[in-house]
């Protein structure tokens, strides 16, 4: 166990969770209860988290409780927060690797004492619970949940660790291997994916959940009916066999298809659940530790909170953006077009902003297929149990469709997301002017095209902005807020303000043409296709990427995309930027051929070239290797990213990391595009000097 001065010494600037231990009584229970509360200080924005410090005041609290001789030991934490897990904010201090072991060593330490208590020890789990909180909760014997918990989930694998304070020894033989793979790899690879209150209840997590408004005593006196034998909770009979082989045979499978084995927190994961089949705490927890230990000093866990800063900090503090003070209100949002990504849109700005959303298509057919679309989908939320009938039925009944643009007479924020042509977008524009209050801000959720040109043929220019969503609308988190050449401040205020209320993280892009996500992934896999235009496999070149762990490969991407949108952005970018994106003949004819996929797949799930594809594909003469095809890739887009920096698209490279790690999943463990372009010495190689300067992201700990 660490001592408190080297905890001192080793985190000096760590935010401290103070554990304090109170006697509390409860009606018809021989004794008191012995209350640990966990707080860092600070209010609700400043979650309590676990450094060496804080687990010293955890293990000195725990010694006091024992010192009374309690009937029980419980431990919550602040109002609506529990503990979110460990604080990682010192860490890529750490270099010496005695001293890494140490810290790995001393949350089993501390969480361990709960777990071999002869006192019978209760969590307490009033709000926000992750990583490191959750593995303090497991670690006690009895277990309650508040109602009204926002986030309950292990992150560690999404940030390219694992848990590392016996969450991956004590889960499985809690609520079984599959669920547990479930809770530490599947949904942790889904873009961090939480654990619903009811969920967490349903796969055992938690043995009871308790209303809000009294929590705390309604726990006590829970716990008061479990020591006197009234409530027995229920423990899942644990398969070890069969039941086990299948539930590590999954988590490889996943592990392999979105990280192709580049993330070696992921790796570590399956390794260690494998190892919790034989309910050896003392083997498991050793060997979590030396894991974490090893991980504590990689240039892969700088990387991940290099990621993690990015999103939790940098993300909610816009570079460039006007003071929210100029947001205007939005009450009512109009949007033009009623297809798939409009429906998506309307669906996500009812449910988030609660105001009137109204759609308008060409026919009366089109506008009704998106207002079934939103309609339906709410039916779906409320099958789930996500929301109730009364709030069900408002929120369809702000969702109405028109033929009239007259409807937009009275709305605050217009979005059009009609066809992919200037001139189309630009008669849109016209049209709404005609209708719209002067204040009114028209938005566009164009992909690549100009918004300065959009605008340039309106009286009121000023108010125009790119607004532009990544599909599917409801789970991509990036938001390109893009301005035009004449957009004013109060505009961009606005669209800044809706963002954060949609829950997106928006990032401030320069009207330059496909702004950021798109014209980097086009530049991306456009070296791809050239390798294959000129005689790459399929196979090679698809697979050139992997060892970077990508969610996706090229090919898989640009069917997610669909081709006819690829060809069209790339079109866009070849007029723009002839030099650098050329358009692929064989993509224009797959696109004419109505294909949609490279691959096809066998009744056994073997997958081969479909040989329609191959047969319009014209092939030459030069093959490259995977090697050569990642080299090239990598370089492009390196010097890319470069040329945008020049330009100002984004304020600076941690723009460009953050629009790829919320847009296009690049893998929070690689750190970001460009560090890692940095690490991997692309940088000084393509553009003459790094991206970031030295300490910024990712810096060996050696």
């Amino acid at each position: 166990m660490i001592t408190e001065e080297q905890a001192e010494q080793a985190f000096p600037d760590e935010v401290v969770t103070r554990a304090a231990t109170r006697l509390v009584s409860v009606p018809g229970l021989d004794g008191q209860v012995a209350l640990i509360t966990i707080d860092n200080g600070h209010d609700h924005t400043r979650p309590s988290t676990f450094g060496p410090q804080s687990l010293v005041s955890l293990n000195a609290a725990f010694d006091e409780a024992v010192a009374a001789k309690p009937a029980a030991i419980a431990v919550t934490g602040k109002p609506f927060i529990f503990a979110v897990g460990a604080d990682l904010s010192g860490v890529e201090q750490v270099s010496d690797p005695e001293l890494a072991t140490q810290i790995a060593q001393s949350g089993h330490d501390v969480f361990r004492r709960f777990t071999e208590s002869e006192i019978p020890t209760f969590a307490f789990v009033n709000g926000a619970v992750m990583g490191g909180g959750l593995e303090l909760a497991l670690s006690c014997h009895y277990r309650t949940l508040s109602e009204n918990t926002a986030a309950v989930s292990f992150p560690e694998v999404f940030l390219g660790l694992f848990p590392g304070w016996g969450g991956t020894q004590l889960l499985p033989n809690l609520i079984g291997p599959d669920a547990a793979v479930t809770v530490i790899i599947e949904n942790a690879l889904n873009q961090n994916k939480m654990l619903s209150v009811a969920k967490a209840a349903e796969l055992g997590i938690v043995d009871e959940v308790l209303g809000s408004a009294d929590y705390l005593e309604q726990s006590l006196l829970w716990l008061a009916k479990v020591l006197r034998g009234e409530i027995t909770p229920q423990r899942k009979e644990i398969d070890r066999g069969a039941g086990w082989d299948a539930a590590i045979a999954r988590a490889k499978s996943i592990v392999d298809g979105r990280t192709k084995g580049a993330s070696p927190g992921a790796v570590k994961a399956v390794e260690l659940l494998e190892l919790a089949r034989a309910n050896d705490l003392d083997r498991g927890y050793a060997a979590e530790t030396e894991a974490l230990a090893g991980l504590l000093m990689t240039d892969t866990l700088r990387a991940g909170l290099y990621s993690f800063n990015l999103v939790n900090k940098r993300a909610k503090r816009p570079a460039g953006a006007p003071d929210k003070s100029l947001a205007r209100k939005v009450g009512k949002i109009g949007i033009v077009g009623a297809g798939l990504m409009a429906s998506q849109m309307a669906l996500l700005f009812v449910r988030r902003l609660k105001v009137p959303v109204v759609l308008t298509d060409v026919d009366q057919a089109r506008v009704d297929k998106g207002v079934s679309y939103v309609h339906d989908e709410i039916d779906k939320l409320l099958a789930k149990g996500r929301t109730s009938p009364d709030s069900a039925n408002r929120l369809k009944a702000l969702v109405s469709g028109s033929l009239d643009k007259a409807a937009f007479a009275d709305a605050d924020f217009v979005i059009e997301a009609v066809f992919e042509e200037l001139g189309v977008k630009q008669q849109v524009f016209g049209e709404l002017e005609q209708y719209v209050r002067p204040d009114a801000i028209l938005a566009t959720n164009t992909s690549s095209l100009s918004i300065s040109a959009m605008a340039s043929k309106l009286e009121h220019p000023e108010r125009v902005v790119g607004f532009h969503f990544f599909n599917p609308v409801a789970v991509m988190p990036l938001l390109e807020i893009v301005r035009a050449d004449r957009t004013d401040d109060e505009t961009l205020a606005t669209a800044f303000s809706l963002g954060k209320q949609l829950k997106k993280s928006s990032v401030l892009v320069k009207d330059e043409t496909a702004f950021v996500v798109n014209r980097l992934l086009l530049r991306f896999v456009g070296e791809v296709l050239v390798a294959v235009d000129e005689g790459t496999p399929f196979e090679v070149a698809d697979a050139s990427l992997d060892p970077l762990g990508l969610p996706m490969s090229p090919m898989t991407l640009m069917q997610l995309v669909g081709p006819a949108i690829a060809l069209h952005v790339g079109e866009t970018l070849h007029g723009s930027f002839p030099d650098r994106f050329s358009v692929s003949e064989n993509l224009r004819r797959f696109v004419e051929a109505k294909k949609t996929a490279v691959w096809q797949w066998d009744d056994k799930g073997n997958q081969s070239v479909d040989p329609e594809v191959a047969e319009l594909w014209q092939q030459g003469d030069r093959p490259s290797t995977a090697e050569q095809v990642r080299d090239r890739a990598l370089a492009a887009i390196a010097e890319e990213i470069r040329i945008m920096l020049d330009e100002g698209v984004v304020a600076e490279a941690q723009d460009i990391d953050l629009c790829l790690l919320l847009g296009a999943g690049w893998p929070f463990w690689l750190g970001g595009i460009t560090p890692y372009l940095d690490r991997s010495g692309v940088s000084e190689k393509v553009n003459g000097k790094p991206f970031l300067a030295p300490g910024i992201a990712s810096v060996p700990a050696r």
